[in-house]
C-alpha cells in the first residue's frame, strides 16, 4: 500500500489567488484610492457619452454631523441604482448635494455662544452667517468622505452646495418667479412655530411625540341665547392647552351634534335617581354639554371632586335639567352669547364669547363645544375670520403673553408644564374666578416638537410670507381696507403692511401639484396615495422664517400698500447682485442701486426674513439639473425616505409645479427607514443605534451595500449584530462562488470554448437559466427592486451552480483531460457565468466585484466599465427546462435515500452507493444510467421494478485519481479508464 502512487498533482484543481477571507474594511480604501488615481468617474462619463442620460438627483442631506444608517442606507440604495443605470449602458451621472442653509447650524453656533455667554443678536450678521457657512463647509468635508468610503460614486469633487453663491442666485430667481406671477402673498394667520427657536416651521421640520397633558374643563355662563333656559347656565370647554383659555374669543359648536342642559350635583354615593338632596357643583349647577360626552364629563368632575377633602362618601353626579327642554340639535345654539370666566378683567374679557357653527367639532373628545382662539389654530381662525373676529397677537415669539396684555402679562412660557399645571396660574387664576370645573395632568396623547431642539412648539398667529395652493387666499389681510387694532398689531412686528393677494392663475398650485402626482410614476405604487393625500390637505405654503442663516426673501415692500414689488429689471439687478456676493450681497446691499432710478428707496421697505430651507432645496432641480444638463431636463429619479412625501418631494414638488407647471421628476422611488433589529426606532437615548461607520471599520462597505440590497427597502428595514451577520454569511457564499469560478477558469483561453449547440444538456440547461435569470433581473431594475434582484441572483449561485452545477461537474473539471469536449463545455459555461455574475453584483458589490475582475483580468481596467453581460435570448428552452427540474427533483430524492446510510456509516461518500432506481423514474428524467451515474454522484444506477429508490454499498473499487468507484478500476487504488488515459495518453 506504501507504493501506491499519489495521483494528486495529476488532478486540474482550481487555481487562484482571490483569498477565501474577504478583509474588506482593509482592501476597500486601497480599492477607492486606485479609483481615484484612474479618475474612474470620469473615464465612465467618457465612455458613456452621448449614451441615453439617466438622472437621479440627489435629495440633499443636512451638513451637520457624521452621518448615520439612515443616510448610508440612503446613498447606497442610489448608489445601485445610478450603477445599474450605468451597467445598461446609459450615462448615469451622480451630483451628490448639501442642505447647508437653516436652523440645525444655526443652532449649533448658538450653542457655542452660549457657553461663552455670548448674545448672537450682538454679533454682526455677515460674521454669524460667517461662522454658520464654515460650520457647514467642515460637515460637507466630513460627510463626503465617509459618503465615499461607502463606495459611493459621483463628482464628489464638483457637488452642488444650497450656499454656493450661483445656488443662491438660483433660489431666489425661482423665489422672484413666484412673486412675479403673483403666487406670493404676505398675512398673518397661524403657523407652527417654535417658541424656543423664535421662528415659523415648515411641516416637515415638525415630529410628533407621546406626552402627558394638562386637561380642563371651563365653564362659560352663557349671557344671551334664544333659548330662555340656557341663560344663566354654563357652556363647558375642554381643552388641552390651557394658555390658550386666554386668548379665548368665541365657541364653537357642532351644527348636527346633540346636545343637553344638565345639572351636575354633589350626592351622597348610590344615589341613582335625580335628588333635591344635593348641592350645586359650580353656581347654579347647569352645565351644555354634548349628549354623547356626558358620561366622560361625570367621570371628570368626579375625578376633580376626589381630590377635594371631605369627600369620602359623595360623588358628583350628573342629570339632565329638564325632561321638557330634551335634546338640543346644536343649530338651535345660533345666537347664543357667553362671557369669558375672567370677564371681570374687563378690556379684551369683557367682551362677548359668541357660539359659531363649527363643522369641526366632533364628539370624539371632550365636551362637544370648543373654544376659539384665533391666533392659536388653523380651524380657530378660519371660523372667526368669516364671522368678523380677528386675532390678537397676545403671544410673542419666545411664547410669553405680551406685557400689555390684561391676564398673565408678561408671564409664560406658555410650554411649560408648570405654567399650565393644575397649580399653575391659568387654572389658579380660573378657579379663583370659579370658571374652572376640573383639571388633571394626566392626558396622553401626541403632540408637535420640532425635530430639531425637541421641543414642543405652538400655533401662532404672526405676519408670514405664503405661496397659495390655490386661489389667493381670504387669510392674507386686507391691504389698505382695514386698520383693526389686530392687524396693526401685526404690522407693529414688521413695520410692512399686510398687500393684497394677487389674482390666482389658471387652476391653482394645488391642482397643478396633483395632476402631476398622476402623471408621476411611483415607486411602490402605494406612495403615491401618500403623497396625494397630503397635497391634497396641506394649507398655504409658509415660506419665512425669522432667523439669519439663509436665503433672504429678497422682495421690497411698499410702506404704503403693503405690495411687493414686481419689476423685471430690478429682479435682474436683485439675482446679479446674488451672483457676485450670494446672499450676503442682499444684507448689505445698496439698495437704491437695485432698486434703480425708477423708485426711491424711501417708499420701500427691504424684507429681511429668511426663505424656508424646503424651498431651497425644493429649488435644487433648476441649479442641479437644468443647469448642468439643460433647461427643461427633469430628473429621472428622486429616491429619498418615506419622510419626504411631507418635505423634499412635496417641496420640489410644489416649486416646480408653481414655476413650470409640472413635476421636476419622472420617477419617485421611497423607501423605509432603518430600524434596529427589534423593529424600534434607532435612538442615542435607548442606546440601540447601529453606527455605520464602525461596520465600516469592522465589516467593510460591501457588507453594508448587501444588506440594503437584501432588504425590502420599501418598507422599513432592521440592522443590528444578528441581522449583519446574516448579511455577512450571504456575503460569504458570494464570495466563495466568485473564488470557484475564478479557479475553474485559471488559464482558461478562447480556443477552448464550444458553441452552445454542442454542449450537453446540464450546460445548456445552465445557459437557460442565465436567460430566465437575464429577463428577471431588467424587470427588476426597470423597478428598482434590488431586493428581488439579489434574491434571485444569491439563489442562482446557491442553488443552481454550487448546490447543482458545480457540484456534479467537478469531477470532470479536476479529472478530464484538458481536451475533453465535456470540460471544455463546462468551463466555457463558467466563462459566461463569471462574466454575467460579476457585472450583475456590481453595482451592488462594488469593491468585491472590482476585486474579482481585477484578479482574472489585471490589466483590462475597471469592472464598473463594464455593460450589462450579453445573454442570448435563444439560450432559452422550456422543454429542456422541464426535464431538468424533474432531474433535479430526483437528485434530491437520491440524496434523501443516501443519508440513513452514511448515518449509519455504511458508507462514507455518495460515491460509495449504488442506486437501484424506480423505471418510471428514469423514464421521466429522459437519461441513461451513466448520465444518471454522474448527476447523483453515487458508483452506478440500477433500472429497478420497485416503487422506491433503494441503495446500497457498491462492490466497485475505488480509482486512485478520481476516487470514483466504477467497474473498470482494476484494484483498490488502481485507474479508471478516464483516469489511465489522463495520466498515461
Amino acid at each position: 500500500m506504501s507504493d501506491r502512487r499519489d495521483y494528486r498533482d495529476t488532478v486540474f484543481l482550481p487555481k487562484t489567488e482571490f483569498p477565501m477571507k474577504a478583509g474588506l474594511a482593509q482592501k476597500e480604501p486601497a480599492i477607492l484610492a486606485r479609483w481615484a488615481a484612474m479618475g474612474l468617474y470620469q473615464r465612465l462619463r467618457e465612455a458613456r457619452e452621448g449614451r441615453q442620460r439617466f438622472i437621479l438627483h440627489d435629495g440633499p442631506p443636512y451638513a451637520n454631523g457624521d452621518i448615520h444608517m439612515g443616510h448610508a442606507m440612503n446613498k447606497i440604495l442610489k448608489d445601485i441604482v445610478v450603477r445599474s443605470q450605468s451597467l445598461l449602458g446609459k450615462d448615469a451621472p451622480y451630483v451628490p448635494g448639501w442642505d447647508c442653509h437653516g436652523l440645525p447650524i444655526e443652532w449649533k453656533i448658538e450653542e457655542e455662544y452660549r457657553k461663552k455667554k455670548l448674545d448672537k443678536d450682538e454679533v454682526p450678521p455677515r460674521e454669524f452667517r460667517a461662522q454658520c457657512r464654515a460650520y457647514a463647509e467642515k460637515w460637507v468635508a466630513i460627510q463626503s468622505e465617509q459618503f465615499q468610503r461607502l463606495g459611493v460614486m459621483g463628482e464628489w469633487d464638483d457637488p452642488y452646495l444650497t450656499m454656493k453663491f450661483e445656488a443662491e442666485a438660483k433660489i431666489v430667481e425661482e423665489l422672484l418667479k413666484f412673486a412675479e406671477s403673483g403666487q406670493l402673498y404676505r398675512g398673518a394667520k397661524p403657523v407652527m412655530w417654535s417658541p424656543v427657536e423664535k421662528t415659523a416651521l415648515a411641516e416637515a421640520e415638525v415630529e410628533y411625540e407621546e406626552i402627558v397633558s394638562t386637561q380642563i374643563d371651563v365653564a362659560f355662563e352663557i349671557v344671551e341665547s334664544p333659548i330662555k333656559e340656557l341663560v344663566g347656565a354654563h357652556a363647558v370647554v375642554w381643552t388641552t392647552t390651557p394658555w390658550t383659555i386666554p386668548v379665548n374669543q368665541a365657541i364653537a359648536y357642532g351644527p348636527d351634534v346633540k346636545y343637553a342642559l344638565c345639572v351636575a350635583m354633589i350626592c351622597r354615593e348610590g344615589a341613582e335617581e335625580q335628588s333635591s338632596d344635593g348641592t350645586s357643583f359650580l353656581g347654579n349647577g347647569m352645565f351644555l354639554v354634548a349628549t354623547a360626552l356626558l358620561e366622560d364629563f361625570e367621570r371628570r368632575l368626579n375625578a376633580e371632586w376626589k381630590r377635594q377633602p371631605d369627600s369620602d362618601g359623595y360623588r358628583v353626579h350628573v342629570w339632565p335639567w329638564s325632561k321638557e327642554l330634551g335634546e338640543l340639535s346644536g343649530a338651535q345654539l345660533a345666537g347664543t352669547v357667553a362671557r369669558h370666566p375672567m370677564h371681570h378683567l374687563a378690556g379684551f374679557f369683557a367682551k362677548p364669547r359668541p357660539f359659531l357653527p363649527g363643522d369641526f367639532v366632533t364628539t370624539d373628545a371632550g365636551t362637544g363645544l370648543v373654544h376659539m382662539s384665533p391666533d392659536h389654530g388653523e380651524d380657530d381662525f378660519l371660523l372667526c375670520k368669516a364671522h368678523g373676529i380677528d386675532p390678537v397677537f397676545a403671544v410673542d415669539g419666545g411664547g410669553f403673553y405680551r406685557p400689555d396684555w390684561e391676564w398673565l402679562g408678561g408671564q409664560g412660557s406658555v410650554i411649560n408644564n408648570k405654567f399650565n399645571a393644575p397649580d399653575g396660574p391659568i387654572c389658579s387664576d380660573l378657579r379663583a374666578a370659579g370658571g374652572l370645573l376640573a383639571a388633571s395632568a394626566d392626558f396622553s396623547h401626541s403632540y408637535p416638537h420640532s425635530w430639531r431642539s425637541k421641543a414642543k412648539i405652538i400655533f401662532r398667529c404672526t405676519p408670514q410670507w405664503f405661496i397659495p395652493m390655490g386661489s389667493p387666499s381670504p387669510l392674507a389681510g386686507e391691504g389698505q381696507a382695514a386698520r383693526s387694532d389686530a392687524r396693526e398689531r401685526a404690522e407693529s412686528d414688521s413695520a410692512i403692511p399686510l398687500p393684497n393677494p394677487s389674482p390666482a392663475r389658471g387652476e391653482g398650485l394645488r391642482q397643478t401639484a396633483l395632476a402631476a402626482i398622476a402623471d408621476t410614476r411611483w415607486v411602490p405604487e402605494k406612495s403615491r396615495n401618500r403623497i396625494q393625500a397630503m397635497v391634497e390637505g396641506r394649507p398655504d405654503w409658509v415660506i419665512s422664517r425669522q432667523r439669519a442663516w439663509g436665503v433672504p426673501i429678497a422682495l421690497y415692500v411698499d410702506r404704503k400698500t403693503g405690495d411687493y414689488l414686481r419689476d423685471p429689471a430690478v429682479n435682474s439687478r436683485i439675482i446679479h447682485a446674488f451672483h457676485e456676493g450670494g446672499a450676503d450681497a442682499w444684507f448689505g446691499a445698496d439698495h437704491q442701486a437695485l432698486l434703480g432710478n425708477g423708485y426711491r428707496l424711501e417708499d420701500y421697505e427691504a424684507v429681511t426674513d429668511i426663505l424656508d430651507v424646503w424651498f431651497d432645496s425644493g429649488a435644487t432641480h433648476s441649479y442641479v439639473v437644468e443647469a448642468r444638463y439643460g433647461q427643461d431636463v427633469r430628473a429621472d429619479l428622486y429616491v429619498e425616505g418615506s419622510d419626504q412625501h411631507r418635505g423634499w418631494f412635496q417641496s420640489s414638488l410644489l416649486e416646480s409645479c408653481g414655476t413650470r407647471g409640472r413635476a421636476p421628476f419622472e420617477a419617485v422611488l421611497t423607501h423605509g427607514f432603518a430600524l434596529d433589529q427589534n423593529g424600534r426606532k434607532m435612538s442615542k437615548s435607548i442606546g440601540n443605534t447601529v453606527d455605520p461607520l464602525k461596520v465600516l471599520q469592522e465589516s467593510g462597505a460591501d457588507i453594508l451595500r448587501l444588506w440594503v440590497a437584501s432588504t425590502d427597502y420599501f418598507e422599513d428595514v432592521r440592522i443590528g449584530k444578528e441581522v449583519l451577520a446574516t448579511t455577512t454569511d450571504a456575503y460569504r457564499k458570494l464570495r466563495n462562488t466568485f473564488r470557484y469560478l475564478l479557479g475553474a477558469l485559471h488559464d482558461f483561453s478562447e480556443v477552448e470554448r464550444v458553441a452552445p449547440a454542442d454542449m450537453p444538456e446540464l450546460e445548456r440547461w445552465v445557459l437557460h437559466r442565465l436567460a430566465e435569470l437575464d429577463d428577471e433581473l431588467r424587470e427588476a431594475v426597470d423597478g428598482f427592486d434590488f431586493n428581488r434582484a439579489t434574491r434571485a441572483i444569491t439563489a442562482f449561485a446557491n442553488d443552481d451552480l454550487s448546490a447543482f452545477f458545480f457540484d456534479i461537474r467537478k469531477d470532470s473539471l479536476y479529472c478530464d483531460a484538458p481536451s475533453a469536449p465535456k470540460r471544455r463545455a463546462c468551463r466555457t459555461v463558467l466563462d459566461i457565468v463569471f462574466h454575467a455574475l460579476v457585472r450583475w453584483m456590481a453595482p451592488i458589490l462594488c469593491f468585491t466585484t472590482e476585486e474579482v475582475w481585477e484578479t482574472r483580468f489585471p490589466d483590462k481596467g475597471s469592472v464598473h466599465l463594464l455593460e450589462w453581460p450579453e445573454i442570448d435570448a435563444a439560450w432559452r428552452d422550456e422543454a429542456l427546462a422541464a426535464r431538468w427540474g424533474l432531474v433535479r427533483a430526483s437528485r434530491e430524492q437520491v440524496t434523501e435515500s443516501i443519508e440513513p446510510l452514511r448515518r449509519e456509516k455504511v458508507i462514507g461518500s455518495s460515491n460509495e452507493a449504488r442506486i437501484l432506481s424506480p423505471a418510471v423514474e428514469m423514464d421521466l428524467t429522459g437519461l441513461e444510467p451513466l448520465e444518471l451515474r454522474e448527476i447523483y454522484i453515487v458508483s452506478e444506477v440500477v433500472p429497478g421494478d420497485g416503487d422506491s429508490i433503494e441503495v446500497a454499498r457498491t462492490d466497485f473499487l475505488k480509482c486512485g485519481r478520481c476516487w470514483r468507484h466504477v467497474p473498470e478500476v482494476p484494484e483498490e487504488g488502481g485507474l479508471c479508464g478516464r483516469c489511465e488515459e489522463v495520466v498515461n495518453g
